[in-house]
């Protein structure tokens, strides 16, 4: 029943939260933001925890996750768009040292390992004329998120982790990893919209998988 409560409550949020990036409303940002990300917060503690270690660096994630996302409300400071970016940062440190926890570099699929860095490699070529002095901490955050990722993806090769539990965490990270381009995008390429209407429920759909691969781990 909680979990159908969160569910709820986190659909009928979203778009209150996008109408308020639409009107660039701080206040009705702060009005929808924060709970939406206490939400995925309370979707890991209520539930069940198979493995211990786990939840404990998923959970950390998550509260830095949402710690970023109240940073992000003021996107337009320079300090607290970089207090957001260390957060998010620290949140993708977490999820990697969970998922390698469990699955192990020795599980680590080649294919996805060339891919993402052939990704995120263009994903930089892409922001590169745009970063000015924010050369050097974008590129240590598309490192991590890419470990990240590729850590998803061994996470998800590795039979056994229940099936429920690594698909999750996989669509989870992947869907973050995304979301975190729209991001960029909008800081530094292009603000409009779009970037948002895309970016927050990609990112707010991975955190929620993120939060219920705890479940089944």
């Amino acid at each position: 029943m909680i979990d159908i409560l969160i569910l709820v409550a986190a659909v009928f949020l979203l778009p209150g939260l996008l109408i308020s990036e639409k009107r660039d409303s701080t206040m009705g940002r702060l009005l929808t933001k924060p709970f939406l990300s206490a939400l995925f917060v309370a979707a890991a503690l209520t539930g069940s925890q198979a493995d211990p270690g786990y939840f404990r660096w998923i959970l950390a994630g998550l509260l830095l996750s949402m710690a970023g996302d109240l940073f992000l409300i003021f996107f337009f400071s320079r300090k607290l768009f970089l207090a957001g970016l260390v957060s998010f940062l620290s949140a993708h440190i977490l999820y990697t040292v969970a998922f390698f926890t469990l699955a192990g570099p020795g599980e680590t699929n080649g294919i996805a390992i060339v891919l993402f860095l052939v990704v995120s490699g263009g994903v930089f070529a892409w922001f590169r004329p745009h970063l000015g002095k924010m050369v050097v901490p974008v590129v240590a955050y598309i490192v991590v998120i890419t470990a990240m990722v590729i850590g998803a993806s061994s996470l998800a090769v590795t039979e056994s982790v229940r099936f429920p539990g690594r698909a999750l965490a996989f669509a989870g990270a992947l869907l973050f990893y995304l979301s975190d381009v729209f991001v960029a995008r909008q800081r530094f390429v292009t603000q409009n919209f779009f970037n948002r209407a895309v970016g927050l429920p990609l990112y707010f759909a991975g955190q929620f998988m993120i939060a219920y691969s705890i479940r089944f781990i």
